[in-house]
């Protein structure tokens, strides 16, 4: 009977998981599909969905993990060469290359047959290999969400997953469709490289600069926090200062949003308004037809079109393992935390949020919590049972006051700090 725990993937969630994990004197692997840690943050390989232009858009101090800070020569929003290169450090000073299997994909995930709880792990070619438990910390960013529009296009359509230089669009006319971050980043894009940029909306956003009197914007929550400003003030500060600072958008010829700043997941973008102010890029409603190579949009404007870049997100799936295990129905998930089971105490998802902020903090108070957890299974028997009567009822709420608005693309979404709150405790408890 095995006592490792598989973790599947090494980027920025797996690493910090296999760390806490050894930490706390857990055998552990990772099998990463790469030659290399990075996840998403290996530019140029088939996981990563990062460009030539990336930078992170939660700034380095929000991001970078408390035991290991990022360099200070690092700027605000570091580069993704300059992320990657963090994060390999961090696997070099934990120790985690010693325990990861590289070139190795992972094909199925499911429960061993038996009265222990064991996993069973099936990879590439057909091996199999038994586990004390899994944590699935592959992101969520690997199954491309697209549109569907009525007609044909003769030209090219891409996903935003797919798009990693200026020499894909130079020259051309591109549509961007979606109003997410990487859909205003691409828009940009375009505009620097395209010989016309359109982007299309569906609905107005609020956009965030990355800088705000000097400093990085998302620094600001840290104060919000200390000052136990309630957060539905915090929206109408926040609204405010950046309405003095940038203005509101639909001045700029931007749809005027239709929810408060927050409800949705918060757009950080110091470079759109600009490009969209100067006329560099031309906004658009929905689109409603294709036909030939033009573009048929919700107002009827017509325009000729080269190349669609689609910036519509992503499915919220997990390949290898059973949907029933992790989603219901319709799609939400049924993990305690986005992270916890319900029924099954030794498997765990890392990462599965989408927090309006850094990630890779909360991450790291996950694998705290899933090691304490899994502590108490040895050694506090009164605590395990509390915490496996807790995660039962499977989903929690993680809006922290706020009000999400229910597309598909927020069923992953919590609030930072209060989720960050919500761990701490659960952790100081064990």
């Amino acid at each position: 009977m095995s006592d490792t725990f598989a973790i599947i993937g090494a980027g920025p969630a797996g690493l910090a998981t296999a760390k806490q994990f050894r930490a706390a004197g857990f055998g552990v692997e990772i099998f990463e599909r790469e030659d290399d840690v990075g996840g998403n943050w290996y530019f140029g390989r088939p996981s990563s969905s990062v460009c030539h232009s990336t930078h992170m858009i939660s700034s380095k101090r929000m991001s970078q993990f408390a035991d290991f800070p990022m360099p200070k020569e690092y700027p605000p929003y570091p580069r993704h060469d300059q992320v990657l290169t963090y994060l390999r450090n961090y696997a070099r000073h934990f120790g985690l290359y010693d325990v990861t299997r590289f070139g190795t994909t992972v094909e199925r995930v499911e429960l061993a047959a038996g009265e222990t709880e064991q996993w069973k792990i099936r990879f590439a070619g057909g091996d199999e290999k038994l586990f004390a438990g899994v944590v699935i910390a592959s992101g969520h960013h690997h199954d491309p969400l697209w549109p569907e529009f009525s007609g044909e296009f003769s030209g090219e359509i891409i996903h935003a997953k797919d798009y990693k230089t200026p020499e894909q669009i130079r020259g051309k006319r591109v549509l961007v469709i979606g109003g997410g971050n990487s859909g205003c980043d691409l828009a940009v894009e375009a505009a620097a490289h395209g010989s016309a940029a359109f982007l299309s909306l569906r609905r107005g956003y609020h956009f965030l600069p990355k800088f705000l009197f000097g400093g990085p914007l998302d620094a600001g929550g840290e104060l919000f926090q200390k000052w136990r400003i309630p957060v539905w003030l915090q929206q109408r500060i926040t609204a405010w200062l950046v309405s003095i600072a940038v203005g509101r958008p639909e001045r700029y010829g931007l749809p005027k949003p239709m929810h408060r700043l927050f409800e949705t997941h918060p757009i950080v973008n110091s470079q759109l308004l600009y490009a969209v102010g100067h006329g560099h890029v031309q906004v658009r409603p929905a689109v409603k037809s294709l036909a030939g190579d033009k573009v048929v949009f919700a107002d009827g404007r017509e325009e000729k079109i080269d190349i669609i870049v689609s910036a519509t997100g992503y499915k919220t799936t997990l390949p290898f393992a059973d949907p029933a295990l992790l989603s219901n129905d319709n799609g939400s998930s049924r993990l305690f935390l986005n992270a916890f089971h319900p029924q099954h105490h030794r498997l765990f998802v890392a990462g599965w949020i989408q927090p309006n902020g850094a990630i890779w903090p909360l991450v790291d108070c996950q694998a705290k919590l899933m090691t304490a957890f899994l502590n108490a299974e040895k050694t506090d028997s009164a605590k395990a049972k509390w915490f496996r009567q807790l995660k039962s009822r499977g989903h929690d709420d993680l809006g922290g006051g706020l009000h999400y608005d229910r597309s598909p693309r927020h069923r992953l979404e919590v609030e930072f700090f209060a989720y960050r709150e919500r761990l701490k405790k659960l952790i100081a408890r064990f």
